[in-house]
């Protein structure tokens, strides 16, 4: 309990900021820790998800105080307004986007950098070394060269984007930096279940989205990779500048992997640069068992991947790994007086990290994965990627033996994709309905995608806490809720 007032905290009159009572803050502290520790104990006592109801979220739409406001009063607002109302991912039964579902350690992780607050654009110091021996273990894991570098950045979207740019500059040579294109047409290639962060990427580095070409998959949802070898053909005889190929490890829609060493000797042989998208599925590497997914994918030239999501890292903590660093240094690094590193003093250590990608303010990411890493090791996480498949495989059972539902897709990895049946003309919008309804009754939490033109729920295993018994729920919450909608159909 706090046993002073908590006005104490509120700010001195100067522009110092921070407290008057360092005991009332850390009284404070303590509860807000202590909270924390039992929401994350007691996730299964909660619903997944519930709407911010419109008091609460008109509160939330006020305009800032000039006079500053009480800690202790903006925590009971926290709790009151904020906390019920997340996304759910950490909750076991949140099925629907690929969300890790985060750790306590990591929690604690965080704090422990946010009280360091350190810069880690550039400089001589500890926090840096710590992000460099995470892209080390993560380099080694995937098997790339002692040459490799990386950083850690927002998410797999800033991570292909910054491989974009790498495989620019690579087939335009430094000029591009300053001249852009040049009237060069560029053109890539990645499967049509890629994700929509690659077209994004292209649009930003100013390439175009429309750059893209999306070669067909195959039954098991990866690319074709002989209509990939023929779309190459096509544009160099039309004058296009075939650069770059993204294989993707783990799709968003299904978790379908593309044939990477195919890919692989494709690039080799047409002089692309090999990039692999593995936002979730890249850790599969840690398995013996389900490492031979994505065998090839230690000729990438670089690899998007994120920690916060079967690694359990909380948000965020995405990851751009380069088979040679020395692709990071041609792509970012600008000299500038004020930025410039030198032998000795806070000024050493090149190069730093502003010279390996766009951020020059950068965050200490690096704590929480460097924590989740050692606590836990590889094997702990490599068995949380195998029960996440297990338990999809076990879904995918109990779907398959209930008359009123159909498998609508693979499931090679975490993802199953299903559906209740229904007449085609109501299919889709009773499907939708099924999913709202469960994710405001806080029952599960799974999402909605199109396969083969046809709305699929969609069942994401990524949560370290899911169990049989979630899977379960949810099939049971998916029949209940589609009787109830074909009893009293949609208006």
């Amino acid at each position: 309990m706090i046993d002073r007032p908590l006005e104490l905290l509120s700010q001195n009159t100067d522009a110092d900021l921070d407290p008057r009572d360092w005991d009332a803050l850390r009284s404070l502290g303590h509860r807000m820790l202590d909270d924390m520790v039992d929401h994350l104990r007691d996730l299964r006592q909660n619903p997944v998800w519930q709407p911010i109801p419109p008091t609460i979220r008109e509160r939330l739409r006020q305009p800032l105080t000039v006079e500053g406001e009480d800690p202790g009063a903006l925590y009971q607002r926290f709790r009151d307004d904020i906390l019920p109302y997340g996304t759910g991912n950490t909750h076991p039964r949140f099925m629907g986007w690929v969300h890790g579902g985060g750790t306590p350690l990591g929690m604690l992780a965080e704090m422990l950098a946010a009280g360091l607050n350190a810069n880690l654009g550039g400089r001589d110091h500890a926090p840096i070394e710590v992000e460099r021996q995470v892209i080390r273990w993560a380099a080694d894991a995937f098997g790339l060269p002692k040459t490799a570098g990386g950083l850690l950045v927002t998410g797999s979207s800033m991570a292909n984007f910054i491989a974009v740019l790498m495989a620019r500059g690579a087939a335009l040579g430094a000029a591009a930096r300053r001249d852009g294109l040049g009237g060069a047409r560029l053109t890539a290639y990645a499967s049509a279940g890629v994700h929509r962060c690659v077209p994004d990427a292209l649009d930003m580095a100013g390439i175009g989205s429309d750059a893209l070409r999306l070669i067909p998959v195959d039954a098991t949802f990866a690319m074709d990779t002989r209509a990939l070898a023929t779309a190459i053909a096509e544009d160099r005889a039309a004058g296009a500048v075939p650069f770059l190929v993204v294989g993707t490890a783990g799709s968003v829609d299904v978790g379908a992997f593309d044939d990477l060493t195919a890919i692989a000797d494709l690039a080799e042989r047409e002089r692309l640069w090999f990039h692999v998208d593995g936002a979730f599925g890249a850790l599969v590497a840690l398995s013996p068992t389900l490492s031979p997914k994505v065998a090839g994918m230690d000729r990438a030239r670089s690899i998007a991947f994120d920690f916060h999501k079967w690694a359990q890292v909380p948000y965020d903590a995405g990851c751009i790994l380069v088979r040679d660093e020395a692709d990071q240094i041609a792509t970012f690094a600008a000299p500038s007086a004020y930025l410039t590193p030198g032998a000795r003093g806070l000024s050493a250590n090149a190069p730093w990290p502003c010279d390996l990608g766009p951020d020059l303010s950068r965050g200490f990411r690096a704590l929480k994965v460097w924590f989740t890493l050692q606590a836990f090791g590889t094997e702990r996480l490599a068995a949380v990627a195998e029960r996440s498949c297990s338990l999809a495989g076990h879904l995918a059972a109990r779907v398959e033996a209930e008359p009123e539902l159909e498998l609508l897709a693979p499931v090679p990895l975490n993802i199953v994709c299903f559906r209740y049946r229904a007449p085609p003309a109501q299919a889709d919008a009773l499907n939708t309905a099924i999913v709202a309804d469960i994710q405001e009754a806080g029952l599960a939490a799974p999402s909605t995608t199109l396969i083969g033109g046809a709305v699929a729920i969609r069942a994401a295993f990524v949560n370290h806490r899911s169990r049989a018994e979630d899977a379960d729920a949810l099939v049971a919450g998916v029949l209940a809720a589609g009787r109830a909608l074909v009893q009293n159909p949609l208006p």
